[in-house]
């Protein structure tokens, strides 16, 4: 990999704008990035911290999303809660009904003294967390959206001359695989949002009425309506017999499959990249999701996940005063240029992404800009702008339950979507109660 743009230059070449205080003011910043990207965001915050004397970032881990974003609610419900909170894409409806918790980003912008850009973020990530006027409620930072990855060394011993595009040459390469000694063709992670979410973002199709929940709470999930959905999740679980496909588990759990040259392909989140990188000791590369050919010729786009920072309600206006030009400079192209290159996250900005590309970035590292083709493949419809489901945390957790007793062999793809529409019914209904 390229060497990265010096994000501490950018940070010696602003300083000069940075005015002496006595005493530094603190932004308390809560994230679920662990491991290599915990380091990253430590980097981030450190960097902002020496290029100016008013405020200091204080990034605290506080374990997954799904704990980060309970352990703030709990804070705030205590009168301790952070400034900032990194909230996955699926807890954007949950936070947006937290009326009193939540200050907007475009409100936070607006009343400090910075110049800010609403309109330099990527569309397609931007859209995610707008309000229906275009006004922009969190702050993207981590955004991601699932490609294949692909063993090159396992598909060429295989015979398999191109990474397969369509579903059915999938199942034609797993044929290959199996019969040149593979355990396994292929797998995933993260089911709900790879194969349920996206496969029907990808084919044009709803996963919920009101427009995937945007149009309003009184939404009702529908994605079990998709008979090209049922009959490819069947198809899939049935090829275990014959060694094709294997779960590995839920999230990431499955990414060793991949890495140890178990499975050729993976598919599963474009932030992979560093972990990846650092672990497989064979020539991978990234290529677009597949399209089930039975239902359209081309994709229509990915829809992202990942997470945006949300700020919460209960500090003083000189604290959102730091919070805007923290979160202003990690707007600017050579950070988020470093954080892509760096982690496999899309840029959240236009000039990001023209910065790597200026680097030579995808030059010298081929498949590494697939996510940001696959999010701007088309102009996003109804069915592809995204997901805005209430209590969607708890239902994908059901949409997982359901399609590995699927993978068990005790229902049938039919039965596993039926039961997590209706599921996941009965919650979007306990929400549309409780916020209406």
């Amino acid at each position: 990999m390229k060497s990265h743009t010096s994000i501490a230059a950018l940070a010696a070449s602003l300083a000069f704008a940075a005015s002496p205080v006595l005493a530094q003011t603190e932004i308390n910043f809560w994230h679920a990035m662990g491991g290599a990207l915990g380091e990253k965001v430590e980097e981030i915050a450190t960097n902002f911290n020496e290029m100016q004397d008013d405020y200091k970032i204080v990034p605290t881990y506080k374990g997954n999303y799904t704990e980060n974003m309970t352990a703030a609610i709990a804070a705030f419900r205590a009168g301790e809660q952070p400034h900032v909170v990194q909230v996955f894409e699926v807890g954007t409806a949950t936070m947006m009904a937290a009326q009193g918790a939540v200050k907007p980003v475009y409100e936070v912008m607006g009343n400090a003294d910075i110049d800010w850009d609403a309109d330099a973020y990527l569309p397609a990530v931007k859209s995610y967390y707008t309000t229906p006027e275009g006004d922009l409620l969190s702050l993207p930072f981590n955004s991601s959206t699932p490609v294949m990855w692909y063993n090159k060394d396992m598909l060429d011993a295989a015979g398999v001359e191109e990474v397969p595009q369509t579903w059915d040459a999938m199942f034609e390469a797993a044929e290959k695989l199996k019969a040149n000694g593979a355990d396994c063709a292929f797998s995933f992670g993260w089911q709900s949002w790879v194969m349920v979410e996206n496969y029907l973002a990808w084919h044009d199709q709803p996963i919920g009425t009101q427009q995937n929940g945007f149009a309003g709470t009184d939404t009702e999930f529908v994605f079990n309506e998709s008979q090209d959905l049922t009959e490819l999740l069947q198809r899939i679980a049935d090829s275990q017999a014959d060694g094709m496909f294997k779960y590995g588990g839920r999230r990431g759990d499955s990414l060793p499959l991949f890495t140890t040259g178990e499975c050729a392909m993976w598919m599963n989140s474009s932030a992979y990249y560093a972990g990846i990188s650092e672990q497989a000791e064979f020539e991978f590369g990234q290529a677009m999701l597949p399209v089930n050919s039975a239902v359209r010729d081309e994709a229509q786009n990915s829809i992202i996940g990942g997470a945006t920072l949300w700020v919460l309600e209960g500090h003083d206006d000189a604290e959102y005063q730091g919070v805007a030009e923290f979160f202003n400079y990690m707007s600017t192209p050579e950070v988020q240029a470093d954080w892509h290159q760096s982690s496999g996250y899309v840029p959240i900005t236009t000039a990001a992404y023209e910065l790597s590309q200026e680097q030579g970035f995808y030059d010298e590292n081929p498949g590494t800009d697939t996510a940001i083709k696959q999010l701007s493949l088309n102009e996003p419809t109804e069915n592809s702008r995204g997901i805005r489901f209430g209590n969607f945390v708890q239902i994908r957790d059901i949409i997982n339950e359901e399609l590995e007793a699927l993978w068990a062999g005790d229902q049938t793809a039919n039965e596993a979507l039926d039961k997590a529409a209706d599921r996941g019914n009965q919650l979007l209904r306990e929400f549309q109660d409780t916020n209406s």
